[in-house]
């Protein structure tokens, strides 16, 4: 993959510029939020969120995504105003440290997204993956800065293959994408693990990444702390490091590119070593 440097001068991260052989990215989590199930309230505040966001890009963080909603379950929603009251001074902040980090905005809003882009924002990372809000693409595509589409439905159709129903979904956002203006190698796939699916769902989905990445784009991977690796571990939310960890190394062995992950230092270490008998595999 393309240096950062680079990554923020051309703001493409997409199947023309990406292969599996290169080096994984790993995305900090900077939740400016009072509810976020893991970590709620101990960055809301701007100083902690730009202490945190160094402390990530210390640990070794490629980006750091900036959200200002929660989207644990039974979360509530968050209006407009103030979804843009907690991130825009956060990325104003957390952009003027020059930490040499691409940063991304955790939004579905376009309005949201559009204003976070114009504050210092590289990356759309849209949980509802254009669809729920689909100008978000335009905002984006003002800027060509990369989308980051996740997948979330919010019911899986009976009878039918979960990965089947995610190429639906995924075609569709990326018709989208395209329509709006933005290119091809813009577009990064996220499968949404948590987002609607039950443990046996995310167990599923990656231990069949192969398939996903035959669909020509670059994979983010988002099991940070999730629900399914407690319902494996028996482990609350803040003990469940070593799950996640195991998760991201299958998910890079399987071809996943990007981490989105709350513990930046154990998995640059762990990540490298995957990466680098992958690499020894291949060669």
């Amino acid at each position: 993959m393309q240096s950062v440097q680079n990554l923020v001068k051309n703001r493409s991260l997409g199947p023309l510029n990406w292969r599996p052989h290169t080096t994984p990215l790993i995305m900090g989590i900077v939740n400016v939020t009072p509810d976020s199930f893991s970590d709620g309230g101990q960055f809301l505040l701007q100083n902690d969120a730009v202490a945190h966001a160094v402390d990530l890009a210390t640990q070794g963080a490629h980006i750091l995504d900036i959200g200002g909603e929660s989207t644990r379950p039974d979360a509530s929603l968050v209006s407009e105003q103030e979804e843009l009251a907690r991130v825009l001074p956060a990325i104003r902040a957390i952009a003027a440290e020059d930490l040499g980090c691409v940063l991304s905005i955790d939004t579905y809003k376009a309005r949201v997204a559009a204003a976070a882009l114009e504050a210092g924002a590289h990356i759309v990372n849209d949980v509802w993956g254009l669809q729920r809000e689909p100008d978000i693409a335009k905002a984006a595509a003002e800027h060509q800065a990369p989308v980051i589409i996740n997948h979330w439905e919010n019911q899986s159709v009976a009878g039918i293959d979960l990965i089947i129903q995610m190429k639906d979904f995924f075609d569709k956002s990326i018709e989208i994408a395209l329509a709006a203006g933005l290119k091809e190698d813009r577009i990064i796939l996220d499968p949404g693990i948590g987002f609607g699916k039950s443990a046996e769902d995310c167990i599923n989905i990656l231990s069949r990444l192969e398939e996903l990445c035959k669909w020509g784009y670059p994979l983010l991977i988002g099991t940070s702390r999730k629900r399914f690796i407690g319902s494996i571990t028996g482990r609350e939310p803040q003990d469940r490091l070593h799950g996640t960890v195991a998760s991201n190394v299958i998910a890079l062995m399987k071809g996943a590119a990007i981490f989105r992950v709350h513990d930046v230092a154990a998995h640059k270490d762990a990540l490298a070593v995957a990466d680098a008998i992958c690499k020894h595999q291949r060669s």
